[in-house]
């Protein structure tokens, strides 16, 4: 609402709708050109931070969104906020080193069926709901492109999302061990889908997938500083390693190319306030 100052006030209102309702979705979508899908379920006792139930009910609730962009008339884009969990999550390849690591790009998926053995809720949920969202979009009237965020930080943001970020870093050690386990400021992030969404109005130049990170972090107290910065209890992250090695020797490589070169390429925010951004 500040963004668009007092002269846009008129023109930006908040409207409450389900998820799960369909024409609760219908009115709220009903003279929308665009919808940014950025919701996602969490743990309302804060301590889990997901369950396996939870990720079945987001992917129907994936489905249910994309559908209901489907069907409203006035509708023709959305953009889908994954997360960079729906791409890292894979049984583990044989051990031997390699001159280059294996590059993790929009190309890559998470198994679900590793998720399920290994109790990765989170994970296996983003991975479910963005496949419904893009099989509920599959040969039908609508641009659907989806932005796979790392785990999001910021001020302000922090402290007050803990609960998803607990649910993140289940699993964080051997992301850390094997250098996927990266973060995103939150206002790169927004930033990110603003450029994405212009993008697909102009021309149809985005398309796809969008993994989103601006910083990987490599060294053991660098995610303790991350713990202490989002407020984390202690003992969060001693979770183990499901079929990964502990030699500290990262045999893999994020990269975030596709959204950095359609970052570079489009002309810059015209809002009243705009949050510069770089990418990796």
């Amino acid at each position: 609402m500040e963004m668009f100052g007092e002269n846009g006030r008129d023109s930006v209102w908040t409207v409450m709708a389900n998820v799960m309702d369909p024409e609760s979705l219908n009115r709220a979508f009903n003279g929308c050109v665009g919808v940014f899908h950025t919701s996602s379920l969490i743990d309302p006792g804060g301590i889990s931070g997901y369950t396996k139930h939870m990720a079945i009910l987001e992917a129907r609730a994936a489905e249910q969104v994309v559908e209901a962009c489907v069907r409203t008339e006035s509708v023709r884009k959305c953009v889908f906020t994954s997360s960079l969990l729906a791409c890292v999550w894979r049984q583990s390849y044989p051990h031997h080193r390699r001159r280059f690591p294996t590059i993790i790009d929009e190309s890559c998926w998470s198994d679900e069926s590793f998720c399920r053995d290994n109790k990765l809720w989170f994970a296996l949920g983003k991975t479910m709901a963005e496949k419904a969202a893009w099989r509920a979009a599959r040969g039908r009237d609508l641009k659907l492109v989806t932005i796979c965020p790392a785990l999001v930080t910021g001020p302000g943001f922090r402290r007050r999302n803990s609960t998803p970020s607990i649910a993140y870093l289940k699993g964080a050690h051997a992301m850390l061990a094997e250098d996927l386990l990266a973060t995103a400021d939150v206002e790169r992030v927004a930033e990110a889908h603003v450029r994405v969404y212009e993008a697909m109005t102009g021309g149809g130049a985005a398309g796809g997938r969008y993994i989103c990170y601006d910083h990987v972090v490599r060294r053991g107290e660098e995610f303790a500083e991350l713990q202490r910065q989002l407020g984390l209890p202690t003992g969060v992250s001693a979770v183990s390693r499901p079929g990964y090695s502990d030699d500290g020797d990262g045999r893999f490589a994020l990269c975030n190319g596709k959204l950095a070169r359609l970052v570079s390429s489009r002309r810059r925010c015209t809002y009243d306030v705009y949050y510069p951004a770089s990418y990796d």
